[in-house]
């Protein structure tokens, strides 16, 4: 697109449209709405609420809270929810077993959720690291993950999720194949009309540590490596399209790019490339550098959180996950 000329200063002056709210309101190009907010949170085993230290003001919560959430989501005009699990250790294995639990944490949650508030869509993550004594997303051996026996699990996994009522399933692991699979398993077992977003863009980042403390993942220990053969490198651009262009093809409904704020980029060459609904996860690191700056004083803790949510907005964004999103939705109303 071309754009049109400008007349020269003085008959142009930009800071016109500047000169009051009401009309930097009128003119504004993007805006964060309640309905652009999907409310990611953990849930866990047991009773009551339990504070995440690297994430002040951010809760696990029971599978009773998180139906009480579920309310105020509701009443907040926040149309869904994202939810992980805390999953106590002794429980875990290197299979990932009771990820495919039907009386698990999260088929608990979402049949809890949704009788409490029907009206609110429930997304749950597809990923068997909250399950591994290894902290990895897939199946190990010799030091490798395996791409075709962790889909095997995904799929029993997923399956379960969409049995408990979960609206939208979420694959995170970034295995090869994966939405096809899942997709194929949905239509099977006749759950046409659940629906698929797809981590389609995953990066290896730094910014995840807060949230592997909040669902108590394990800490990939010597031997196990990293998670680098499956997530996608940050040097990364043109990869991003090609796995877009795959998830897309094989039956997700939506897509998402993780981290969000240091990949802006990626979302607006999605979102021009390809046209479909994409997500920015403003992923737990994220927000806990807000928090942490702005309870040092070095931030204004309001105007950055919407600020940081206004960009994923400006850079094409259809909505945004984020531990932010009540304190937000209370703020923006209706």
């Amino acid at each position: 697109m071309t754009t049109p000329p400008l007349a020269p200063y003085p008959a142009s002056r930009l800071r016109r449209l500047r000169q009051a709210d009401w009309t930097r309101r009128l003119v504004r190009e993007s805006e964060v709405r309640p309905s652009d907010l999907i409310w990611s949170m953990v849930v866990h085993e047991g009773e009551g609420t339990i504070p995440v230290a690297s994430m002040p003001g951010v809760e696990r919560l029971s599978v009773k809270e998180a139906a009480k959430a579920a309310v105020r989501a509701r009443d907040l005009g926040i149309p869904a929810i994202a939810i992980f699990p805390h999953i106590d250790g002794a429980r875990k294995d290197g299979a990932g077993s009771i990820a495919a639990d039907p009386d698990g944490v999260i088929p608990r949650a979402v049949k809890a959720m949704k009788d409490a508030a029907p009206e609110v869509g429930i997304m749950c993550d597809v990923a068997l690291d909250p399950f591994t004594d290894h902290g990895h997303d897939g199946v190990v051996e010799g030091g490798k993950i395996l791409n075709d026996p962790t889909i095997e699990r995904l799929i029993e996994q997923g399956l379960v999720q969409a049995e408990a009522g979960a609206d939208i399933l979420a694959p995170s692991d970034m295995m090869d194949g994966r939405i096809g699979k899942l997709r194929a398993a949905l239509e099977g077992a006749n759950f046409q009309d659940t629906m698929i977003m797809s981590y389609a863009a995953k990066y290896a980042s730094a910014f995840y540590g807060p949230y592997r403390d909040a669902i108590g993942s394990a800490k990939l220990s010597a031997g196990q490596g990293d998670k680098k053969t499956y997530q996608m490198d940050p040097g990364n651009t043109e990869e991003a399209i090609r796995e877009v262009a795959l998830d897309i093809a094989e039956g997700a409904d939506m897509v998402m790019v993780k981290p969000g704020m240091p990949y802006l980029d990626i979302v607006r060459r999605l979102v021009d490339e390809f046209r479909m609904p994409t997500y920015a996860f403003q992923v737990s690191g994220e927000y806990a550098m807000i928090m942490a700056a702005a309870q040092n004083g070095w931030i204004d803790h309001d105007r950055a959180i919407l600020e940081s949510l206004a960009a994923f907005k400006r850079a094409g964004a259809a909505g945004i996950i984020t531990y932010f999103a009540p304190w937000a939705a209370e703020k923006l109303g209706g």
